[in-house]
C-alpha cells in the first residue's frame, strides 16, 4: 500500500508541468483566436435598382486585410458574390450574375475596409451577405441585409368603358420593387374595394399592376389611386379622378368621346411646343461646338517616368491599364508613389489644344489635366486645389473633380472623352466624343498660367487609351 501510494503521488507531479503546458497553449490559441472581429452595419443596406451600391465590411481593430482572404457569399459558402485572395480577386469560383458587376473597394483594405461595390444592383441581389474574412486559420464573418427598391410610374387612372351599370375605372403602373400595394380611396378617404387586380413582372424583376374599380352614378365619385411601399408602409401621393354624372350610360357615349379628343389634341399641342423647345437648345449646342471647331488636335503619349508601379503602359505609350502586382520601379522624384495617376509626355503653356480619351471597362477611372508642378508623393488632392482639373467615374456615379465634387447627371457612360484645354483662357472643357454633347466646363482662369500636361487616373479592372 506504501509503494502504490508513493507511485500516484508521483504521477500527479510529473502531470503537472503538462498540464501548466496546455494551460499555457490554450490561452494563446484564445488570445489569437480574438484578433481581430468582422463588423458590417446593424440595420438593412438599402439599394436601388439600376444604381449602384456598397455594402459596408471592416476589420477591429484596424488592420490590413491585403494578404488575407475576403470572401463575399450569399446563403452557401460556395455561393461566391466577390473572392480577393492572395492578393489579388479571383473570378473562377464568381456566381454568373455578379460577372463584372463587383469591386472589392480596396482603397482602405490597409486599414482593414473590405467593403463591397456593386453596380446595376438588381431585385434579384435583394437578402443576406456574408463578408468572411480568413487570416491563415483564423476566420471571422459579418452577416448583413441588403434591400431593393425601385420606384416605377406614378398612378395613372383611366376610363376603361361601361361595365355592369357602371363605368370601369382603371388604375395602372409599373416598373416597381418590392411588390406595391395599390389602394383606392374615396373622398373621405375610405378604401374601395377593387373589381379586378392582376400582377406581373417584367424581365428585370419590377412588377407590373392593373387594378380597376366599378363606378356607378350613385356611389362615390371622387375617386384616389395610391401605392403603399411594402418596406416602409409610406403611402405615395394619390392620383385623383372625378367622374361627372354625364359619363353615366344614361346619357349618349358622345360626350365621353369628344373630351378624350379634347385631352388627345391638347398633349399633341404640348408636345410639339416641347419639340420646338428642344431643338432651340439643339441649335445653340450647335454653335457651341463650332466655337471650339479652331482647337488644335494634340498627339498626345503617356510618360512612363510618372506612372505608379501598379500602372502598366502599352509600348507605344498610348494605353494604361491596373496591373494586379507592384512593379519593381525606381523610385524617382517625378514617379507617382501612392496614387494610381500617370502625366502625359506633352506639356502646354499657350494655345488651344484637345485630345480624347477612349474608356475601357471598369467602374473607375478619371481623365483630365494636372499642372507640372503636381504633388507626386504621398496623398494628394484630386482637385484644383491639388493642382488636377478633371472629371471621374467612381461605382457608375460621374462627377467633376471640383471642391466638393459636382455630380454629372449622365445618361450613360461615355466611352471617348474629348479634353480641350484653353490656355490663354485659363479654361478646360469635357466633351463626350461619342455624340458632341458637352459633359463638364471649368470655368475660365481656373487654370493656372503654368505648364499644363494631360493626367488620367487608372482604378480595378479599368484601362484608358489616347486616340490617335
Amino acid at each position: 500500500m506504501k509503494g502504490l501510494s508513493i507511485c500516484h503521488s508521483s504521477t500527479a507531479s510529473s502531470s503537472l508541468p503538462g498540464f501548466i503546458i496546455f494551460f499555457i497553449t490554450f490561452c494563446v490559441h484564445k488570445l489569437e483566436s480574438a484578433r481581430f472581429t468582422v463588423i458590417g452595419p446593424d440595420h438593412p443596406v438599402t439599394a436601388i435598382v439600376g444604381e449602384d451600391i456598397v455594402l459596408p465590411c471592416h476589420l477591429f481593430p484596424r488592420m490590413s486585410a491585403e494578404n488575407m482572404e475576403v470572401r463575399w457569399f450569399r446563403s452557401e459558402f460556395t455561393s461566391v458574390v466577390h473572392l480577393y485572395q492572395h492578393g489579388k480577386d479571383e473570378y473562377g469560383q464568381q456566381m454568373p450574375e455578379y460577372h463584372e458587376r463587383t469591386e472589392l473597394l480596396k482603397a482602405g483594405i490597409m486599414v482593414g475596409n473590405v467593403a463591397l461595390g456593386i453596380v446595376n444592383v438588381r431585385p434579384s441581389d435583394e437578402g443576406q451577405y456574408h463578408c468572411f474574412v480568413q487570416d491563415g486559420i483564423f476566420n471571422e464573418e459579418a452577416v448583413l441585409e441588403l434591400k431593393v427598391e425601385a420606384s416605377g410610374s406614378a398612378p395613372q387612372i383611366s376610363v376603361e368603358g361601361y361595365q355592369d351599370g357602371g363605368i370601369r375605372i382603371v388604375c395602372q403602373l409599373a416598373g416597381w420593387y418590392p411588390e406595391p400595394e395599390v389602394l383606392w380611396r374615396d373622398r373621405r378617404g375610405q378604401l374601395l374595394s377593387p373589381s379586378t387586380e392582376t400582377k406581373s413582372q417584367d424581365g428585370r424583376g419590377l412588377f407590373e399592376i392593373k387594378s380597376s374599380i366599378i363606378i356607378t352614378e350613385n356611389s362615390n365619385q371622387n375617386l384616389a389611386c395610391s401605392i403603399r411601399n411594402a418596406y416602409f408602409s409610406l403611402e405615395e401621393e394619390p392620383s385623383t379622378f372625378y367622374i361627372s354624372d354625364f359619363f353615366f350610360p344614361r346619357m349618349s357615349p358622345w360626350p365621353v368621346v369628344w373630351s378624350v379628343t379634347l385631352v388627345i389634341s391638347l398633349v399633341f399641342v404640348s408636345l410639339t411646343l416641347f419639340l420646338l423647345k428642344l431643338r432651340g437648345k439643339h441649335l445653340n449646342t450647335i454653335k457651341w461646338r463650332r466655337s471650339l471647331s479652331d482647337v488644335v488636335r494634340a498627339n498626345v503619349t503617356l510618360d512612363p517616368d510618372t506612372a505608379h508601379p501598379y500602372l502598366v503602359l502599352s509600348e507605344d505609350r498610348k494605353s494604361v491599364s491596373r496591373g494586379d502586382t507592384r512593379q519593381q520601379l525606381r523610385d524617382t522624384p517625378e514617379r507617382f508613389d501612392t496614387e494610381r495617376w500617370v502625366l502625359g509626355c506633352e506639356g502646354f503653356t499657350r494655345g488651344r489644344h484637345r485630345w480624347e480619351v477612349e474608356v475601357g471597362g471598369g467602374r473607375f477611372w478619371a481623365v483630365g489635366v494636372a499642372r507640372e508642378s503636381v504633388g507626386r508623393k504621398g496623398g494628394i488632392s484630386c482637385s484644383p486645389e491639388g493642382g488636377i482639373w478633371a472629371v471621374e467615374r467612381w461605382l457608375g456615379q460621374f462627377r467633376a473633380l471640383t471642391s466638393p465634387e459636382t455630380p454629372l447627371p449622365l445618361s450613360r457612360a461615355p466611352s471617348r472623352i474629348r479634353v480641350c484645354l484653353d490656355c490663354g483662357r485659363g479654361q478646360v472643357t469635357f466633351i463626350d466624343a461619342g455624340d458632341e454633347a458637352p459633359i463638364f466646363t471649368f470655368p475660365p482662369g481656373s487654370v493656372p498660367g503654368e505648364r499644363i500636361r494631360p493626367w488620367l487616373w487608372v482604378g480595378g479592372g479599368s484601362w484608358l487609351r489616347l486616340c490617335p
